[in-house]
């Protein structure tokens, strides 16, 4: 699975820099200089030079070396494959691209679908696609997300009465 760890900005001066929307929580090896990033169009860009200005993250690609150039990566989305994102220390910790898949079950085994989205607003919220049909939002909270088992694939869900209907 491929994951948005940024999306190219306008461009910054007129050596083929240019600005870089970051979309992920680590930039600094996301964008180290080496660093190889897939995209969706154009091939994989390599990262010459990184550095903040004005608190945006500027980044210089290889073969990119004037403004003109700089200009047509404008809203290129950059991205790495999820195999290359190491699981968090933290247990009760996962990143989104570890939960979408993943079965949900109540505690007695029964299906209730599948993890397709995880939502972050006031509070992280996991998309069930109910096997029943339909979707539902279901607060990601130990009091009703009471397991999660990555390697095992699902989910279990202990929901109120009227949440998943």
């Amino acid at each position: 699975m491929l994951l948005v760890v940024g999306r190219v900005g306008r461009a910054h001066g007129i050596r083929g820099e240019v600005s870089v929307e970051i979309r992920t929580d680590d930039p600094d090896a996301r964008f180290a200089p080496g660093s190889s990033l897939a995209t969706e169009d154009i091939g994989p860009l390599t990262v010459e030079t990184v550095r903040t200005h004005a608190d945006r993250l500027l980044v210089r690609f290889a073969g990119i070396e004037d403004r003109s150039a700089a200009e047509t990566l404008r809203g290129v989305l950059l991205l790495v494959d999820s195999s290359e994102v190491p699981p968090t220390a933290d247990p009760d910790e996962f990143h989104d691209h570890e939960l979408i898949g993943l079965a949900a079950v109540t505690a007695d085994g029964a299906d209730l679908g599948e993890i397709v989205d995880v939502e972050h607003h006031g509070q992280d919220l996991l998309v069930l696609r109910r096997t029943a049909g339909g979707d539902a939002l279901v607060p990601f909270v130990s009091a009703i997300v009471t397991d999660v088992d990555v390697p095992g694939g699902r989910v279990v869900l202990d929901p109120p009465p009227g949440l998943l209907e």
